[in-house]
């Protein structure tokens, strides 16, 4: 078996936790800015001391109401400046925080309330509420559920606050001592694409000694100097490991809750890095694409893009770009890359992709246009990061090497397995579980790939494999993620098990849509007469056709069809993480299945319903 070891920069003693960061950021720089929340239409700046104090008053309020160190307690909520004030105000009481997304139904909310036992439970909204109340039949642990917007004073803060006003400051000074590396700092229940999501447990020691060795890694992006601003879901794992990691590595954390000023708050919080997945980042593409068509513009940013490809890749070889090259590169700056960092607040340099592949023309666009994208690879289950793309050590396409401490092997079937101090310990009350994600010390992950000189590349997922009638091995994630990165394209999921050849079904962006006919000088539509376009469906066509470049004829999608509708986290078709349920939607268009395969149809009578 071929592996892969990153020796660990940093031990840490026995006895660290995650608070013990906190409290070395304190003592190190008390009137540093930690954060900046914005309050109407200004950030105002929180510094280290006063994020301390709110942190203990809010620590305090859990004690008041009944919290024991190893008790759990839930929030659910969108991304925002009082998720991280609660998170670490559970750590400092010895609590144990369960994220919940604010998008989950009251049977998910049931099921995780009552599978971690959360005694204390914060929520975001009224509405919030509303889904809990009717959860609460199944979850008599849960005694108090508090409502971070309440009415003026009655906001979950504030009451916490006010309850924990006659709580001792050394009973809290105690309880941030309690927790060691072994021990419980929070349970992530995965996405759940089959079956009820299963609770990882995450210790301290997985998230402690991750964060301080990528701060020690990765100086030019955690170097004291960063920002960064929170718009993935903190109930995810990627973006509560950078949470803990900002505050580690000294870069202020900004917040945004909403994906419709996501624009304007990154134009005023200005960060230096970001950490998105790969539908962010191609979202960002299409619409400048859009943008400069509507500007008249198309034709220099069609230009402007392929000398930022072009440049990137020269810089991977040994001489570099061409003087001819670098002079194109300095005018397309001042031409199109400046207006598009500008949407990102004007000094992002790096940014951090996970959740699945960029795509090579991506990863060397945006190099070029001088926004670094570290591509990496983790799950619930390692932590997040396991391999990540470094600056200066970056090969695009990959995953990237190990982080220091982690371990990567593929096994003889190709399977990625995991071992290091980012490991979680086991599914919480699910040993069987437990038992069939690990071969002895080394974790199962369910994806397949290589290792190249250290470098990890994805190329798929074990479950998803399809294996034609022919008896081809197919791993859809190559073809589905070329084909989503078109602008008409929300989602693609390649079908073919035990058929003749290779499908696909293709769901439209309305968002994308609209940019899309602008760009091309047309009106408005609405998705179904959009499908009536013969423009529309040669766009689709021409993008299966790309996506097909990347595999051999026996691989190739020969023929695709489009749903009226887009697979939504409302509808049940998404995950909360944004996956793609696939045995949902192949057991719900069986029959669109189906008709892909009827004899005697064309490729063209395949392509709309």
């Amino acid at each position: 078996m071929i592996e892969s070891t990153t020796p660990l920069r940093i031990a840490l003693p026995p006895t660290a936790n995650i608070d013990a960061i906190l409290r070395e950021r304190l003592r190190a720089e008390p009137g540093a800015v930690l954060a900046e929340v914005r309050r109407d239409r200004a950030w105002e700046p929180v510094t280290v001391a006063e994020f301390n104090d709110k942190v203990v008053a809010v620590a305090k309020g859990l004690v008041a109401l009944g919290v024991e160190p190893g008790d759990t307690v839930g929030i659910m909520s969108r991304t925002r400046y009082e998720w991280t004030l609660l998170d670490f105000a559970a750590w400092a009481a010895g609590a144990v925080p369960v994220p919940i997304y604010e998008t989950s139904s009251a049977e998910q909310v049931r099921w995780i309330l009552s599978n971690s036992g959360v005694s204390l439970l914060v929520v975001e909204t009224a509405a919030n509420a509303a889904t809990v109340a009717e959860a609460r039949d199944g979850a008599p642990m849960c005694r108090e559920v508090l409502v971070l917007d309440g009415p003026a004073g009655s906001g979950a803060v504030e009451v916490l606050t006010t309850a924990g006003a006659g709580v001792a400051d050394a009973e809290i000074e105690r309880r941030r001592r309690l927790a060691t590396l072994d021990d419980l700092a929070t349970i992530i229940y995965t996405s759940g694409t089959t079956g009820r999501p299963k609770g990882a447990e995450l210790t301290h020691g997985n998230f402690a000694t991750l964060a301080l060795n990528t701060v020690a890694d990765v100086p030019e992006v955690f170097n004291g100097q960063g920002r960064t601003m929170l718009f993935l879901p903190l109930a995810h794992v990627f973006a509560r490991f950078i949470e803990v990691v900002a505050v580690a590595g000294g870069s202020v954390l900004g917040h945004s809750p909403d994906i419709k000023t996501l624009t304007l708050d990154l134009r005023a919080f200005r960060p230096t890095y970001v950490l998105g997945v790969p539908r962010v980042f191609e979202k960002v593409y299409n619409a400048a694409e859009q943008s400069s068509a509507a500007e008249k513009a198309r034709g220099y940013f069609n230009w402007a893009t392929a000398v930022a490809i072009a440049y990137s890749r020269a810089l991977d070889t040994p001489r570099g770009p061409s003087l001819w090259l670098r002079f194109q590169h300095v005018f397309a700056d001042g031409l199109v890359y400046s207006k598009l960092r500008d949407t990102l607040g004007g000094k992002v340099t790096h940014a951090v992709s996970g959740g699945g592949p960029l795509g090579e023309r991506l990863g060397h666009f945006f190099r070029g246009v001088g926004l670094n994208i570290l591509e990496g690879y983790g799950l619930t289950e390692t932590t997040a990061p396991t391999s990540v793309n470094r600056p200066g050590r970056t090969r695009i396409g990959s995953v990237g090497p190990m982080m220091p401490g982690c371990s990567a092997r593929i096994a003889d079937d190709g399977e990625i397995l995991l071992k290091g101090p980012h490991v979680f310990r086991g599914y919480h009350g699910n040993p069987q579980a437990t038992a069939e994600a690990f071969d002895g010390e080394w974790f199962r992950t369910g994806d397949l790939g290589v290792l190249d000189d250290g470098y990890l590349r994805i190329t798929g997922r074990k479950k998803e494999l399809i294996i034609t009638a022919g008896g081809k091995n197919v791993a859809p994630a190559v073809l589905e993620d070329r084909v989503r990165a078109h602008a008409l394209v929300s989602q693609c999921v390649v079908v073919g098990d035990n058929r003749p050849f290779i499908g696909a079904l293709l769901t439209i962006d309305p968002d994308g849509l609209a940019g899309w006919l602008t760009m091309h000088g047309k009106p408005r539509v609405t998705v179904e007469q959009a499908l009536a376009d013969p423009d529309v469906i040669a766009s689709l066509d021409k993008a299966v056709a790309r996506a097909n470049e990347a595999v051999s004829k026996a691989e190739s999608i020969r023929k695709f069809t489009v749903l009226p509708g887009d697979f939504t986290i409302e509808n049940g078709y998404l995950t909360p993480s944004m996956k793609v349920k696939r045995a949902l939607v192949l057991a719900d268009f069986a029959d669109d299945v189906d008709r892909l395969y009827a004899a005697g149809r064309d490729r063209q009578a395949a392509l709309t319903r």
